[in-house]
């Protein structure tokens, strides 16, 4: 059997597992200097936290909270060469019995710039990296229908998340490209997919720029928003849908790599978002979950196989795989693909 020759490969996306102190810890084998890190509780109902680089190492948003940015000088201190350090603060650094998962992105090149399109341009920052088709944008609306803000990644993002950073009780906005310009979801809710126009403008996003409407959560007038921009790259990440079937032998979805980290959300109907990764104990098909909407502590034994090119559905749980659901899915691998742009599957 003939094998594929890589030529390179990086680590954009890692995640790792760490058993709380109670003291100030630093976490290291990450591989690089993350620039957006989302850690969770794994045996203890905690919040999902998430610090990125642009907004500062010690900004707290929680994606399962509608709560505005705070400061905690004890959660994420700092982004490290090789990983991050942590305060004192029980909800990322407990004790001894408390175990934490945090998966970790990189992006990396900084700048700033105005926003461009209809309406008043306002200050934007960003760190992006655009060979892993991520780019972290933080952003002032306008108010202002066709309000365009530059990403950076050099191509059109497929997925974004995104919450207002100022106002409490504002949901995440999560966009998609299998679901079109004019459909939303929250990612802090398991609420059925939405139709609107005043959130994306009805307009996709091109290789330049995404386009804002007139709703608050949005864009609105002089309000910071901080947005996850992502777009697909061959053998690291992808971003699609699937249509359930009701059965125990439930669907394949092809990612064409193997997967390091799945999240999926029923569009069509009330569900709970669920989380799987490479890392946490659980074995095909019992892979444990964890809840980007939910505080709860890790659920174990869902039947999910984890495969060398996607993932497979073996449950017939509505939240996964109800028989006439429709679900949408990111996913990501450990490492990208060489310069051929050929996936290293295992055999």
């Amino acid at each position: 059997m003939a094998y594929t020759t890589i030529n390179k490969s990086t680590d954009y996306f890692n995640t790792k597992l760490y058993t709380g102190t109670g003291s100030e810890l630093a976490i290291t084998g990450v591989g690089f200097q993350p620039d957006w890190t989302w850690i969770k509780g794994r045996n203890v109902a905690y919040d999902n936290n998430v610090f990125d680089a642009v907004r500062g190492s010690t900004k707290r948003i929680m994606t399962n909270q509608t709560n505005a940015e705070s400061t905690q000088a004890q959660m994420c201190k700092s982004f490290d060469s090789d990983g991050f350090t942590l305060g004192t603060d029980g909800g990322v650094n407990e004790n001894n019995t408390r175990t934490y998962v945090a998966w970790n992105w990189k992006a990396g090149t900084t700048g700033s710039g105005t926003t461009t399109g209809s309406g008043t341009g306002k200050a934007y920052s960003y760190s992006v990296n655009t060979t892993a088709g991520f780019s972290i944008v933080k952003y002032k609306g306008n108010g202002t229908a066709g309000h365009t803000i530059p990403h950076h990644l050099g191509s059109a993002p497929t997925f974004r998340i995104s919450k207002i950073l100022s106002n409490a009780g504002d949901n995440w906005t999560v966009y998609s490209e299998t679901l079109g310009n004019t459909k939303e979801l929250n990612l802090n809710t398991g609420d059925a997919v939405g139709t609107t126009t005043n959130y994306w403008n009805s307009t996709s996003p091109n290789a330049t720029n995404f386009t804002l409407g007139t709703n608050g959560i949005a864009n609105g007038n002089d309000v910071d928003i901080i947005s996850y921009n992502f777009a697909p790259k061959t053998g690291y990440s992808k971003f699609g849908s699937y249509t359930g079937n009701g059965s125990t032998d439930g669907p394949f979805i092809f990612t064409g790599m193997k997967p390091s980290f799945v999240i999926f959300k029923r569009t069509d109907s009330t569900s709970n978002w669920r989380l799987f990764d490479n890392k946490r104990l659980g074995y095909n098909s019992a892979n444990s979950q964890l809840y980007p909407n939910l505080s709860n502590a890790e659920d174990s034994g869902t039947n999910l196989d984890i495969c060398s090119n996607g993932f497979k559905i073996l449950t017939t749980s509505g939240d996964m795989n109800n028989g006439s659901g429709t679900y949408i899915y990111m996913a990501f691998g450990q490492s990208l693909v060489g310069t051929n742009n050929i996936p290293n599957n295992a055999r």
